[in-house]
C-alpha cells in the first residue's frame, strides 16, 4: 500500500501541491498526512483535463467522492457550479457557439477546409473507392469553406449557392456532422458525467458478456446508461482498452465459428495469449510451502502511439478488471507517444540504465505497469532491447496505423517485416472500411507470403459510437477503432520427407 500512495503522490504536479497550501485567511488544518483518496483525486486532474482537451472537450464535472472513477472533480477555478449549456440546447452554429473553443474550431476549420463542389479545380486526389469515374475538373479556383449549413451548424461550403446545389449530396452526412456538433457541446457543457464513473474489479465468479457494449456495460456493473449521446461519450474512451480485451479475452466474441471471423492460424496465436491471462489456480498460498513459479507479465506493444498514450489510466486498468489473474505490461512506443504529456512528465535524460528515456509508471494497478518510450519501433527492435519474443507473452497493437497512407506509409516501411519476424499476434485497427483495405493492401504488396491473416477484416464490435470530424475536411468522418483485423509472421513448419 505504501508503494501505492508514493506513486500516486509523486505524480502531483507543482500547480496542484501548492494549491493545498492554505492562503493568509485560511484556517489552520490538520497537518495529518493525505489520505490514498485524496492523493489519487489529485494525481488524476491533470490526465482527466489532458484526455478532453485531446478529444475535443474541457473538464467534466463528474463525482468527487469515487475517486477510482474517470473524472475527479476539477478545481473550483476550472469547473462552473452551473452547466453552460441545458440539455435541450446542445445544438449551436460553430461560428456563434457559447463555447470559446468550438468558435476557434470554427476559424481553423474556415482558414484550412476548401469546398467540395464540383466548380472548383481538384486539389487533392479522391479517396472515395467507389468512384469509378474520373472527377469532374472545375473552372474556378480552389475556395475555403465559409457558408454554415443550417441544419448541422459546420462550415462545409463556400457560398450558399454552392451548399443548395449540392444540398442532395451533403444530405448524406448531415445528420452525422449535427450529431458531431451536439457531442461536441455536450462535452463542454458542464453537466455532470455519470457515464465516466467506471466499474471496479471483476468478480471471477461473474460472467463477462462481450456481446456488444450494452451486455458488456451491463455485466460489468457499470451505471446504467440510457441516453445514445451518453453512450456516445463513454465508448470514445473505452474503445481502445476493450477493442484489445474483446480479442484475448476467452469469452471473445471472434471465434472460429461461421462468422465468428477467427481464422486457424489465428485460433493458433490467440490461445497462447488467452492460455497465459487466464491461468488455472495453482493452490498457492502466502507462506514458503505455498510458494508457486509465475508467469511474467503479457506484454502489450501500443506502436505509433498518439491518443492512447494520454487516457486516463483508469481507463486502461479496464483491461485488468477484465483479466482478474493475468498481468500486463503497456508500452507505449511512437515519436507523439508523450503528445501534452510534457508537463506532467517531462522526459528523463537517456542513461545506460534507461537507453531510451523510457517513462515508466509502475503500480498503475497491482497487475499492470504502463512504460512509455518516444522513439521509433525499428530503432529499438535493432538493438534487442525487448529480445526474446514470446508469442504466448507479447502482442502488438496499432491503432489506425496509416500503413497504406501515402503521408505515413514510408514510416513503416522498415517496422512492420520487423513485427513479422517476431511471429507475435499484430492487431491493426482503421477509422473506416476504405483506411482498413487500403492497409491491408500495403502489406501484401510490402509482404506478400510472409504473413497469415489471423482475424478476418471487418467492424469493430467495440469500436466508439461517437463519430469524429476532420477539420481540414469537413466531409471527411470517421469513428475510434471502426474495423479491426489482426495478422503474424509466417511459421513455417518442418515437414518429413520420404527418402524411400
Amino acid at each position: 500500500m505504501e508503494i501505492v500512495m508514493r506513486s500516486a503522490a509523486s505524480r502531483i504536479c507543482r500547480r496542484c501541491s501548492q494549491s493545498l497550501k492554505p492562503g493568509p485567511g485560511a484556517r489552520a488544518v490538520s497537518s495529518r498526512p493525505l489520505s490514498r483518496l485524496a492523493l489519487q483525486r489529485q494525481s488524476r486532474q491533470l490526465q482527466n483535463r489532458r484526455a478532453f482537451s485531446l478529444f475535443g472537450g474541457s473538464q467534466p464535472r463528474v463525482a468527487e467522492e469515487n475517486s477510482t472513477q474517470f473524472g475527479s472533480a476539477a478545481p473550483p477555478t476550472e469547473t462552473p457550479s452551473a452547466p453552460v449549456l441545458r440539455s435541450d440546447d446542445l445544438f449551436h452554429p460553430y461560428t456563434s457557439s457559447p463555447i470559446p473553443e468550438i468558435r476557434r474550431r470554427a476559424a481553423y476549420i474556415r482558414q484550412h477546409a476548401l469546398c467540395p463542389h464540383s466548380d472548383h479545380r481538384p486539389t487533392r486526389l479522391s479517396v472515395n473507392p467507389d468512384t469509378s469515374e474520373p472527377a469532374i475538373s472545375g473552372s474556378q479556383p480552389p475556395a475555403h469553406v465559409d457558408f454554415e449549413c443550417p441544419d448541422c451548424g459546420v462550415p462545409v461550403y463556400c457560398s450558399e449557392k454552392h451548399w443548395a446545389e449540392d444540398y442532395e449530396a451533403h444530405l448524406q452526412i448531415c445528420d452525422t456532422l449535427r450529431q458531431i456538433n451536439e457531442d461536441d457541446h455536450d462535452l463542454r457543457s458542464g453537466r455532470f458525467f455519470p457515464e465516466f464513473e467506471y466499474a471496479g474489479p471483476q468478480m471471477e465468479e461473474a460472467m463477462v458478456n462481450m456481446t456488444n457494449w450494452d451486455t458488456f456495460l451491463y455485466t460489468r456493473d457499470f451505471e446504467a446508461i440510457n441516453n445514445d449521446q451518453n453512450m456516445r461519450q463513454v465508448t470514445r474512451l473505452l474503445t481502445y482498452p476493450l477493442t484489445i480485451g474483446s480479442v484475448l479475452h476467452e469469452l471473445s466474441p471472434y471465434n472460429i465459428r461461421k462468422g465468428g471471423r477467427l481464422t486457424a492460424e489465428g485460433l493458433k496465436s490467440l490461445s497462447a495469449l488467452r492460455y497465459t491471462l487466464h491461468p488455472p489456480r495453482t493452490g498457492g498460498g502466502t507462506d514458503i510451502k505455498g510458494l508457486r513459479p509465475e508467469a511474467p507479465p503479457v506484454r502489450i506493444f501500443i506502436l505509433g502511439a498518439r491518443a492512447e498514450s494520454s487516457l486516463p489510466r483508469n481507463v486502461w486498468v479496464q483491461l485488468a478488471h477484465l483479466f482478474p489473474r493475468g498481468k500486463f505490461h503497456l508500452v507505449f512506443i511512437g515519436p507523439e507517444s508523450m503528445t501534452n504529456r510534457d508537463d506532467e512528465f517531462p522526459l528523463p535524460p537517456r542513461t545506460p540504465s534507461n537507453p531510451f528515456g523510457a517513462i515508466i509508471e509502475d503500480r498503475v494497478w497491482p497487475t499492470m505497469k504502463i512504460s512509455t518510450i518516444v522513439d521509433y519501433y525499428h530503432t529499438i527492435h535493432k538493438t534487442g532491447y525487448f529480445y526474446p519474443y514470446d508469442p504466448y507473452f507479447d502482442c502488438f497493437v496499432l491503432f489506425h496505423p496509416g500503413l497504406g497512407h501515402p503521408a505515413s506509409s514510408h514510416e513503416w516501411a522498415e517496422t512492420v517485416p520487423q513485427l513479422l519476424e517476431t511471429k507475435a499476434p499484430i492487431l491493426v485497427t482503421g477509422y473506416t472500411q476504405y483506411d482498413m483495405e487500403r492497409d491491408i493492401d500495403w502489406v501484401n504488396k510490402t509482404c506478400q507470403g510472409e504473413f497469415d491473416i489471423l482475424m478476418e477484416p471487418g467492424e469493430n464490435i467495440f469500436r466508439s459510437q461517437r463519430w469524429d470530424l476532420n477539420d481540414l475536411d469537413p466531409q471527411d468522418i470517421t469513428c475510434g477503432n471502426w474495423g479491426v483485423w489482426a495478422m503474424r509472421g509466417k511459421r513455417y513448419e518442418a515437414t518429413h520427407k520420404n527418402m524411400e
